[in-house]
């Protein structure tokens, strides 16, 4: 029978492919569709869903369509281009390879070659599913004539209620800190901890806010280290400022814990310097936080005006809006007002069914009389 089968080089947890690889899966399987995940390298929290990628030659079917999720190098890539099925690429965009380059030149080099894959699987692809116009216009640069744009599908709305727990944990926590401490604005910053993310500039920005405008100020950082010498670094970063006790490391949280640590927070601060779509953007917006986000890539596309954009990220800038909009309690009323608008417009809801909408069109069309199931040659 045939299928609609994903290919990601790896399947990880909390993480935005990953959770939108597995999100797709489940709307397919919902719908009575034959669906597997097949990897490059297995992951040890996601072993059990996924099979190895040269598996799927001995249990192709006629009439498959295969998606591939791409953003990062794989060989994976070369090897589905030389397959006969039609391929699907939703395409969540390539960090450059300039932002790792510093900190590992192995990631860079890798980042590099999948520029040149991507350039090889666009024009091969029947189709292109980007997560916003910004990576649509890389895909069609790529060689990909027929491109849709699709929001990611694995943003909960409406949002995931906070953790009980873990909210009562972090109120204690603020209201055991005497004076301004407790009085001090709480910084949130989501996303893993990579060198295009900007850690580095938001703790620079609290640094200034400490020693300026408000010594309680605190930053917590949610993300996995996906870079270990920015990781460490970044730590270490934190220490030499003399910050270790107003910036707290988060990682390997669900999605209740998540929602737990966005309403504890005053504002959600994202200084990207690449952004494919922006996840964080859409999950503060729709829990009414307020955004201070740098205009890089799909930010601004994202946001709109429902948040406060950035032309420039130099410290003192970052905190003169941050405060100027955390002063002015009605205009953060209006943007919460106008993010919670926008969340509702973009339907991510219906987001996962659009996905496989596209892709069983492709499905059924392949397996109509006369069709061979193979891609056009």
């Amino acid at each position: 029978m045939s299928g609609i089968h994903q290919f990601v080089p790896m399947l990880h947890r909390f993480d935005a492919v990953g959770e939108h690889t597995r999100a797709l899966r489940d709307q397919l399987a919902a719908q009575g569709v034959t669906t597997r995940i097949y990897t490059e390298l297995p992951d040890p929290g996601t072993v059990g869903e996924t099979r190895p990628y040269l598996a799927y030659e001995d249990e192709a079917e006629p009439g498959d369509v295969l998606v591939y999720q791409f953003a990062t190098q794989s060989v994976m890539a070369r090897w589905l281009v030389a397959r006969r099925e039609r391929l699907v690429v939703n395409y969540h965009s390539v960090t450059p390879p300039r932002f790792f380059a510093p900190w590992n030149n192995g990631i860079a080099r890798l980042q590099v070659e999948s520029l040149y894959e991507l350039a090889e699987i666009g024009p091969r692809a029947v189709l292109g599913i980007a997560v916003s116009e910004f990576d649509a216009a890389e895909l069609r640069e790529a060689g990909c004539t027929s491109t849709v744009v699709i929001p990611v599908a694995n943003v909960a709305t409406p949002p995931t209620p906070p953790d009980p727990v873990t909210a009562e944990r972090l109120r204690r926590d603020r209201d055991r800190r005497p004076g301004a401490d407790a009085a001090g604005a709480r910084w949130l910053s989501v996303g893993r901890l990579a060198p295009n993310k900007g850690h580095h500039d938001a703790v620079a920005a609290l640094f200034v806010a400490r020693m300026t405008t408000d010594p309680g100020a605190r930053l917590t950082l949610v993300g996995t280290p996906s870079e270990p010498n920015y990781a460490h670094a970044l730590r270490h970063y934190v220490i030499s400022l003399g910050l270790s006790g107003a910036v707290d490391f988060v990682s390997g949280i669900d999605d209740a814990q998540l929602s737990a640590y966005y309403g504890a927070s005053d504002v959600l601060v994202m200084l990207s310097d690449h952004e494919g779509f922006g996840v964080p953007l859409v999950e503060a917006m729709a829990r009414g936080v307020p955004v201070v986000a740098y205009d890089a890539g799909a930010v601004s596309e994202v946001l709109g005006d429902a948040g406060l954009l950035l032309t420039r990220k130099h410290p003192r800038h970052v905190v003169s809006a941050l405060y100027g909009l955390l002063g002015d309690p009605a205009e953060c009323e209006r943007l919460m007002a106008k993010g919670r608008e926008r969340v509702v417009g973009m339907d991510l809801a219906n987001a996962g069914n659009r996905l496989v909408a596209t892709v069983r069109a492709l499905a059924d069309k392949a397996m109509a009389p006369g069709a061979t199931g193979a891609a056009p040659s």
